[in-house]
This record gives C-alpha cells, structure tokens and sequence, in this order.
C-alpha cells in the first residue's frame, strides 16, 4: 500500500517569484499531493553565491505560500548542510524520513531537465523519488535536444498522475502547457532598478511587500 504523496520542490528562491507558485500550483492541481514540501537551497553547487540570507528567502516562502489548498512544510535541510547541496542528499534524507512507501515527486523546471546529467548521481534519483518537469507548450523529448541518456531514461520512465501518486519513485512526467516565463535573475535586476513594469505579475504582493518593507535586492 502507498503511502503519503509529497511534491517536492527546491530552488534558490532568490526570490520565489510566480512562476514558482505557478509551477507548485499546476503539479498540485494535478497529483493533489498530502503535502508540499519546499527546499530553498543552502549552498547550490551550480549557483555559488546568493543574494540573500536563507532568513529572508524562508519568510518570502512563508507568504508566497501562506494561503495554499494542501499543507505546506518549508525544509530546512539544505540551509542547515555544510558544505554544496545536492539533490541526491536531499532525497536520500526525505526517503529515510517518510519511509518507503510514501511518494516523493520532485517538481522541476525545462532548464533543469536540459542540464540533468550535470547532476551528482542523476540516474539514482529515479531510485528515491519521481521526476516531473514543466516544459514549454509543443514540446517534444524527441526534438528537445536532451542528453542521450536523459532522454532514454525519461522516455522509458514517463507515467500518469495516478501512477505516480500509486507508486514511491522511478516514474517521470513532462507537463507540455505550462509556459513559465520568470527569472529570478531578471527579477532581482529589475528590483535593483525599480523597473515598476518589469515587476508586474512577476512576484505574488506579499513577496513585493516584504521585499520592499526590507530593502533586499537594492543595490543602492
């Protein structure tokens, strides 16, 4: 018997921005998970440096989140880590926390499904948890220029919504209608410059209030 689903979803979050709420949102919508549980990054290895402290990036999430149809838990792991943070660790953990039977699905981002053989032990990812990406309308594994073996594996593996809440890992999924047009990157340039236009629908009010109340992302 399956146990719990839990929707995974890790990031910076420098700032969380509405393509993530959009993208819990969407994966929520479809698998209606027991929980969601958010990761923000300690040190990421692919993104060394961050712009904000880990307190503001978690009171960020607080109200992004704050009004959501499932529970949401805010996982500290990575912060508290020394050293990079890898995902395997992170799943590995999660699995030793909720045991074998419950579902662990990992939402994921086009970009992260382009660079996933950059990944430490990404084939053994299958193994603790189920993948699931959000790519752009019309797209194709076939035509997407994937990694060789990204592409088998994710072919090979592709589930529905109800094997992935019925079974504990090892499935994928590739969502192709959700188009998310969000950066962080571009956020926090435009915060730095007080680009009012640039900002509009990319951060949920609370977000813009709490960043605006503190001063994060000014350069002057």
């Amino acid at each position: 018997m399956t146990g719990p689903c839990l929707l995974l979803m890790g990031g910076s979050f420098d700032p969380v921005h509405a393509g993530h709420v959009a993208l819990a949102r969407y994966f929520c919508t479809l698998l209606h998970p027991d929980e969601l549980r958010l990761i923000p990054a300690g040190q990421p290895w692919q993104k060394p440096g961050m712009a904000t402290p880990a307190a503001h990036r978690i009171a960020m999430l607080e109200r992004a989140f704050g009004e959501w149809p499932v529970p949401v838990v805010i996982d500290r792991q990575e912060i508290l880590r020394d050293g990079p943070s890898y995902a395997i660790d992170t799943l590995r953990a999660l699995r030793a926390e909720v045991g074998d039977t419950a579902s662990l699905v990992m939402a994921l981002g086009a970009d992260q499904l382009l660079n996933l053989q950059t990944w430490r032990d990404w084939p053994q990812l299958f193994d603790l948890a189920h993948l699931c990406f959000a790519a752009r309308p019309g797209f194709a594994i076939s035509a997407a220029g994937l990694d060789p073996e990204v592409g088998q594996q994710v072919a090979r593996r592709l589930g529905t919504p109800q094997q992935l809440r019925d079974s504990p890992h090892g499935l994928a999924y590739v969502a192709t209608n959700l188009a998310l047009d969000f950066s962080s990157t571009a956020v926090r340039q435009a915060l730095a410059q007080h680009a009012g236009a640039t900002l509009a629908g990319a951060l949920p009010g609370p977000v813009l209030d709490y960043i605006q109340h503190h001063h994060l992302y000014q350069t002057h």
